[in-house]
């Protein structure tokens, strides 16, 4: 018999890629269970499947970074106190690292971050929680079907009580824009390029290199943004080239964002209405509209 729960929850994560970068994203869990009949004549209640699953994905994907510990570019380092750092090296040579708490990683044991090894990953972990009526579990990873412009970004938000406070989740994002009540394409197109794979740092984050907690060197240190903060669950820090990012002067909740776009879309569109809606992961999002 099998138990089988489509759109179970959405896991907005980022990780690190040796061709890509650190790569934000979204993926939405559909689960089936196998088992047998308990008293109750069920498999498990819906009600439990969907928060007991739902809580153990939070708890071990959702909102970390996802790191492929088999690549060989990849250094993994714990350190006293639960601070972990990870120096990642690309196939380009360009270096991303991090010198966070442990809770902001999941450390996925394969050589690259995929649908598979996520899902291996998570079955692992799922499966030590399952009831002994439950013999296995399917996870089924997918991404939202997009068929306009969308991008990948990755941010964090310090000021978070919850783990939108980690320097290193993402999503992955559509974003549309209307002119004059009229959908943009190319406006759409222009951002899904601008923000490919891009991480989004706020000014008052970046710290001077010399400044940094992490260990080790670069050879072109002008190349990179070093950032760091002190939020609730500790200290985070990410040194990262400047070529994967883009500054602002805000935070990057999804409102500052929608607000940001609108401001510099000002800049590219002639008189009329203008109408951003900046998605963060899937189905939802914030938006702004004015003249221009």
């Amino acid at each position: 018999m099998q138990l089988f729960v489509n759109d179970l929850t959405v896991m907005d994560f980022s990780y690190l890629c040796p061709q890509r970068g650190m790569v934000g994203e979204s993926w939405i869990v559909d689960v089936i269970l196998d088992g047998d009949l308990n008293d109750e004549s069920m498999i498990q209640d819906f009600g439990k499947v969907k928060k007991g699953l739902k809580r153990l994905i939070d708890e071990y994907v959702d909102h970390k970074l996802l790191v492929p510990a088999e690549h060989n570019g990849a250094a993994i380092t714990h350190l006293d106190e639960d601070q972990v750092e990870v120096r990642f090296t690309l196939d380009s040579g360009d270096v991303i690292q991090l010198f966070c708490p442990a809770e902001a990683y999941a450390f996925v044991y394969s050589d690259s971050v995929t649908m598979d090894s996520v899902g291996r990953y998570m079955r692992e972990v799922i499966a030590t929680h399952l009831p002994e009526n439950v013999a296995n579990i399917e996870l089924k990873l997918r991404a939202e079907q997009i068929l306009t412009p969308f991008y990948h970004y990755t941010h964090g938000l310090k000021k978070h009580d919850g783990n939108c406070q980690r320097i290193a989740h993402g999503h992955r994002s559509r974003i549309g824009i209307f002119i004059d009540g009229q959908a943009c394409l190319e406006s759409q197109q222009y951002w899904s390029q601008r923000w490919q794979d891009i991480y989004i740092i706020t000014r008052e984050d970046i710290i001077d290199y010399d400044m940094r907690r992490s260990s080790g060197a670069l050879d072109n240190p002008l190349d990179y943004y070093c950032c760091a903060y002190e939020s609730s669950q500790g200290y985070f820090e990410l040194l990262i080239p400047r070529k994967f990012c883009e500054v602002v002067e805000t935070d990057s909740t999804v409102e500052c964002l929608a607000q940001y776009i609108f401001d510099e879309q000002q800049k590219r569109t002639g008189q009329g209405e203008l109408r951003v809606m900046a998605y963060e992961g899937v189905g939802k999002g914030a938006m702004v509209e004015g003249k221009v």
